[in-house]
C-alpha cells in the first residue's frame, strides 16, 4: 500500500524591498526646531531641513550603513542648527581673535546669558510630551505636515497679489523715497540708492570772517550708551542730558562697535560710507580732524583706557588723522577691569588731567577726541582685597553721568568757550532679543544704534532757555559735522548771548537710519527695521526684543 504523498509548503515571504520606517528620534530634533521657529527663536531654512529629513527617511536594512548615516548626521544637524539659529557665522567669530583674550569670568558670564530658563521649560516639557505621545502618533507625520505648511506659506508669499501703494514718505535731502513693497529686491535697491546718495554729501568747513572768540572743540565718544539702555537702567532724564543746550532724539550710530563707530565720527564731513570702505583711505574732505586743522585748531587724542584690544587706538588714528595720546594716564589709579584684563581709568581724573595740560597750551583752539570705555560689556569693579566683582550697568552710568556732570562744571569755572559734544559709540545691549542675547552686539539692531547725543556750549553766551532743543529728526553724524561748520562760523551776539541756535539747526542735513557691521546691514524701511545677515542674502523683519 502506497503512502499518501507528502506536500511541504513554503511560507510566502511577506516581506518587501523598501520599507518606510519614519524619522525615530530625529522627530525631536525637528519638532524642537519647529517649536523655536514658531516662538521666534530661530531663522529656520526650509530647503536645508527637507533635504536634511529626506536623507534620513531613505530605508537602510543594512545596520553598519544605518550608523554611519547617523555618525555622519550627528555633526551635520549641529552644523544646520547653529545655520538656523541667528547666531553671525562661525567664520565671523573667527575672524576676531580678540575674544581669546576675554577673562574667564567674562566667558562664563557670556555662556550664562545662553541659558533663557523659560525656554529651557518649555522645551523640557516638549521633550516630556514627545516621549509620552511617540508610542501611539507617527510623529514623523506631524513633522512632515509642519514643514508641507511652512513650505506653502512660503509659496502662497510668493504668489500672492502685490499691493500697490500710492503713498510716499515724505522726502528731504539724503532720504530715499519709501513706496513700493518690502522685498529683497526693494530692499537691496533701497540700500544702494542711500550709498549712492551719501557718497555725494559733504560738509564745507569756511574759514570764518566773523568776530566770534576762539573755542575749543571737546568730542566725548562713549562705548555703550544707547537710549534703550538708559531706558532700561531708569536714566532716561538724567543730569547730564538735561543740560544739554541741544539733543538729538533720533540720532543713529550706523554701527554697533567700538572701531567703526569712532571712525565714523571722525568722518563726519562727508555721508555715510558702507562699512567696507570705512578701511579705504579716506578723501582728505571727509576728515573732521582735517578739515578742524585748517581752521586753526590743534588735534588731540585721550582715552580712559589702553586702546590696545584689537588695536583701537591704532585704527582709529589710521583711519581718523589723528595724532598719539600726548598726556599719560597711567599713574593714576584704575578704577575698573576690562573685559580682557586691561586697566580702566576714572573718566573725571583723566579729563581733569588733560585740561590741566590744556590750560598750560598756548593754542588759541584745540580739537579733542576722548574715548571712554567705561560702560563697556564685561567690566569688573575692583574689590578690597585686591580681587574684582561684577560692575552693575547703572552704577557705572551714574558714576559716568556724574563725572562728565563735575567736568562741564570745571570747564565753566575755567572761563574758556569750549564746545562739549557728547556723542555714543551704539549702546550696551542691556535688553536681549529674539536674535542677540544681552551684550551681544553683532547685529547693529535699532535698540543698540539709538543712541542718545548731546552739544553744550562752555562760556560761549549765556542760553536763555531752561531745556535743550530737541532734534527730532532722523540723524547721523553729518549733522553733527554741519553744525560745527556752522557754529565756526557763527557770528558774535550781543550783551553776553550764545549762538543763534535757531540758525545753527535749521535744515540739518537728515540720515535715514542704515546700520551696518561686516556682513550685516539694519535699515529701516517705512517705519519697520529690516535685517540682511549674510552679504547678498534675504532680509528679514527684524523681531521685536522680549518684554
Amino acid at each position: 500500500m502506497n503512502s499518501p504523498e507528502r506536500f511541504e509548503v513554503k511560507p510566502t515571504s511577506m516581506k518587501t524591498a523598501w520599507t518606510w520606517p519614519g524619522l525615530g528620534l530625529w522627530n525631536l530634533y525637528f519638532l524642537i526646531k519647529l517649536a523655536l521657529l514658531w516662538s521666534g527663536h530661530l531663522n529656520l531654512q526650509l530647503l536645508p531641513n527637507l533635504v536634511f529629513a529626506a536623507v534620513l527617511l531613505v530605508p537602510l536594512h543594512n545596520r553598519y550603513v544605518s550608523l554611519l548615516r547617523t555618525l555622519i548626521a550627528i555633526p551635520l544637524s549641529v552644523a544646520l542648527f547653529y545655520q538656523d539659529t541667528w547666531l553671525p557665522p562661525f567664520s565671523r567669530l573667527l575672524d576676531q581673535p580678540g575674544v581669546l583674550n576675554f577673562t574667564g569670568d567674562y566667558l562664563l558670564d557670556l555662556a550664562g546669558r545662553f541659558i533663557d530658563p523659560n525656554l529651557c521649560g518649555a522645551l523640557l516639557l516638549l521633550v516630556v510630551a514627545y516621549f509620552f505621545v511617540h508610542q501611539w502618533l507617527r510623529l514623523t507625520t506631524l513633522t512632515l505636515a509642519g514643514f508641507a505648511w511652512l513650505g506653502g506659506a512660503g509659496l502662497m508669499a510668493m504668489h500672492a497679489p502685490v499691493p500697490q501703494s500710492t503713498a510716499q514718505a515724505p522726502v528731504s535731502a539724503g532720504t530715499p523715497i519709501v513706496s513700493a513693497e518690502p522685498d529683497s529686491p526693494t530692499l537691496d535697491a533701497y540700500l544702494q540708492n542711500f550709498y549712492n546718495t551719501e557718497a555725494g554729501r559733504q560738509v564745507a568747513f569756511q574759514p570764518s570772517q566773523s568776530a566770534a572768540q576762539p573755542f575749543d572743540l571737546l568730542l566725548i565718544n562713549i562705548c555703550s550708551m544707547a537710549w534703550d539702555d538708559l531706558d532700561a537702567v531708569g536714566l532716561h532724564d538724567n543730569s547730564l542730558l538735561q543740560q544739554m543746550d541741544v539733543v538729538f532724539e533720533n540720532f543713529n550710530s550706523a554701527t554697533s562697535y567700538s572701531g567703526p563707530a569712532a571712525i565714523r565720527l571722525l568722518r563726519a564731513s562727508c555721508g555715510q560710507q558702507s562699512h567696507s570702505k570705512l578701511y579705504d583711505v579716506a578723501p582728505e574732505q571727509c576728515l573732521l580732524m582735517d578739515d578742524l586743522r585748517k581752521l586753526g585748531f590743534s588735534s588731540e587724542v585721550m582715552l580712559n583706557h589702553t586702546g590696545q584690544f584689537e588695536g583701537f587706538i591704532d585704527e582709529v588714528r589710521a583711519q581718523g588723522s589723528l595724532p598719539g595720546p600726548q598726556v599719560n594716564i597711567t599713574n593714576l589709579p584704575r578704577t575698573l577691569v576690562a573685559f580682557d584684563g586691561s586697566s580702566i581709568w576714572r573718566d573725571r581724573e583723566v579729563l581733569d588731567k588733560w585740561w590741566q595740560h590744556r590750560e598750560g597750551q598756548s593754542d588759541s583752539r584745540v580739537a579733542l577726541f576722548y574715548n571712554t570705555t567705561t560702560l563697556h560689556d564685561g567690566n569688573r569693579a575692583l574689590t578690597l582685597d585686591g580681587g574684582t566683582k561684577s560692575a552693575d550697568y547703572k552704577v557705572r552710568a551714574q558714576t559716568l553721568i556724574d563725572d562728565l556732570d563735575a567736568f562741564l562744571k570745571a570747564l565753566a569755572k575755567s572761563g574758556r568757550r569750549v564746545a562739549v559734544v557728547i556723542v555714543p559709540e551704539h549702546g550696551a545691549a542691556l535688553h536681549g532679543d529674539r536674535m542677540q542675547i544681552s551684550g551681544m552686539r553683532e547685529i547693529p539692531s535699532p535698540s543698540i544704534t539709538h543712541v542718545p547725543v548731546g552739544i553744550k556750549l562752555v562760556g560761549m553766551g549765556r542760553n536763555p532757555r531752561s531745556e535743550p532743543i530737541l532734534v527730532k529728526e532722523p540723524s547721523s553724524y553729518l549733522a553733527l559735522s554741519e553744525i560745527i561748520s556752522r557754529l565756526y562760523t557763527a557770528p558774535a551776539q550781543g550783551e553776553g548771548l550764545g549762538p543763534d541756535w535757531q540758525a545753527l539747526l535749521t535744515n540739518l542735513p537728515q540720515t535715514p537710519a542704515v546700520s551696518e557691521n561686516a556682513g550685516t546691514v539694519v535699515l529701516d524701511y517705512a517705519g519697520k527695521p529690516y535685517v540682511r545677515i549674510k552679504e547678498n542674502g534675504a532680509w528679514l523683519p527684524y523681531p521685536q526684543k522680549f518684554n
